[in-house]
């Protein structure tokens, strides 16, 4: 069965044009027009409910797709979403994948269907191809989490830079054996913070052991166990910066275990300064991601392409703060 993007390669024109044309956009040349057509016509090409409908129609619901329901952190992004999305009169409905391709994909038949006008990602896990594809029929944006390299909207911030942050604080008190504690799935988020963690100690002349870079889930239990590992090493790190809150209070939990105090024998920073972060104790120093902005933004750029689906693609980066707290305390000499 051919696709759009058959269509656009045989036409010698770009998939956007191909949309244009389904859209019966005025502003395509009347001569590029017809060759797409005739190559519609000649690869039997039959889109699912494209153009017009997309213009001329409209559910006023949007979807939010999360991978799941268990991470606190997209509570308030969502608050954010629903805020600006119910100025123009739209719901927010909200879905869940499990990090499952497939999922995805029977959620964006809900926009071919015509049930939902957009879709705001998180985590996408179809391939940079296929969310292109999406892209240039539907509207759609990514969130907080998102393909790199893609062009397809997105909001976020610099997570290599508020990694560099974070790690460059630890150095400042004085540590320089620092562990981190990152994701086992190559999200673009750990891959940056990875990056910006290695970036820290490059710049100062600090060797990072190969057993200081802990790969695990993003979940209490593997930050305790991660706490564990890491302190059991012959030279052990008296600091450790995770990519999570949920994982960093894990690793306070292990390191307490351990007969350890957080903030005297080793301190721990977090990321993303969710509500746990103010409440355990001891409280926990974290990056902290402007999450309610990052809904807002996430909102008006699908809002726009809901309006125009040829509007620009814009690629946000929001601002980022390191929020001290008791968990990085003491000065170590």
């Amino acid at each position: 069965m051919a696709t759009i993007k058959d269509v656009a390669k045989a036409a010698q024109v770009s998939v956007a044009t191909v949309s244009r044309v389904l859209n019966d956009d005025p502003k395509v040349k009347p001569d590029t027009k017809q060759k797409v057509q005739e190559v519609i016509e000649a690869l039997n090409y039959t889109p699912n409910l494209l153009g017009r409908n997309l213009r001329r129609s409209y559910t006023k619901n949007i979807l939010v797709l999360l991978p799941t329901l268990s991470n606190t952190f997209y509570a308030t992004i969502i608050k954010g979403i629903r805020y600006e999305v119910a100025k123009a009169g739209y719901n927010v409905m909200v879905g869940v994948t499990d990090l499952n391709p497939d999922i995805e994909r029977q959620n964006i038949r809900l926009l071919e269907t015509k049930l939902v006008d957009g879709i705001i990602f998180f985590a996408p896990q179809i391939s940079q191809a296929e969310l292109e594809e999406v892209e240039a029929c539907y509207p759609i944006v990514q969130c907080s989490e998102y393909i790199q390299g893609s062009l397809v909207s997105w909001v976020s911030i610099d997570n290599q830079k508020a990694a560099y942050d974070a790690v460059n604080y630890l150095i400042e008190l004085g540590h320089t054996r620092i562990a981190m504690v990152t994701s086992k799935k190559p999200y673009t988020s750990s891959i940056l913070r990875e990056a910006g963690f290695r970036e820290a100690l490059q710049k100062h002349h600090i060797n990072l052991a190969s057993d200081y870079l802990y790969k695990t889930d993003y979940i209490p239990s593997s930050g305790m166990q991660a706490a564990h590992d890491l302190l059991s090493l012959k030279e052990s790190p008296t600091a450790i910066f995770t990519i999570a809150d949920s994982m960093a209070v894990g690793v306070i939990r292990g390191i307490e275990d351990l007969g350890k105090k957080v903030g005297r024998d080793v301190d721990v920073i977090g990321f993303d300064n969710t509500f746990v972060s103010k409440i355990y104790h001891p409280t926990l120093t974290t990056i902290s991601q402007p999450r309610f902005e990052m809904g807002e933004t996430a909102a008006k750029l699908l809002l726009n392409k809901i309006q125009d689906i040829h509007a620009s693609k814009e690629y946000v980066t929001l601002a980022h703060e390191l929020v001290i707290r008791e968990s990085t305390h003491t000065l170590k000499k």
